[in-house]
């Protein structure tokens, strides 16, 4: 990865939201400020729960990452300043959009830790 990305999405590839970055990226992909890490899926389009990484909060679509963007924020700030990448869960999405991607970016900016948004379905 490029050393000015602050953000990984990992999600179903060739899933509903695959397809909708793809066509329509928002400004902080196309930036490079965030990468997209395309993952198998099984049978029903999910992609399983990190297997590495310290979850530090599960949302169960992106809305909730801009509606609670202090709690997003403050989880990330409060985790340790070293050790595995850091991850948000979100359940489901079939987009993301900029402003839903403005609060993780926001606090990846401020750790020195991996930030991974990981889409479990779209």
């Amino acid at each position: 990865m490029a050393d000015d990305v602050e953000l990984i999405i990992q999600l179903p590839r060739d899933g509903v939201l695959d397809r909708h970055l793809r066509e329509d990226p928002p400004l902080s992909v196309t930036s490079g400020r965030v990468a997209i890490e395309r993952l198998p899926a099984d049978a029903e389009g999910r992609v399983v729960p990190p297997p590495v990484g310290e979850v530090v909060l599960s949302v169960l679509s992106p809305e909730a990452l801009s509606r609670e963007a202090d709690q997003v924020r403050q989880v990330i700030k409060r985790a340790a300043a070293d050790g595995e990448p850091l991850v948000v869960v979100v359940a489901a999405a079939e987009e993301l959009r900029e402003d839903e991607l403005a609060a993780v970016l926001d606090a990846a900016a401020r750790t020195r830790r991996v930030v991974l948004l990981r889409v479990l379905s779209s």
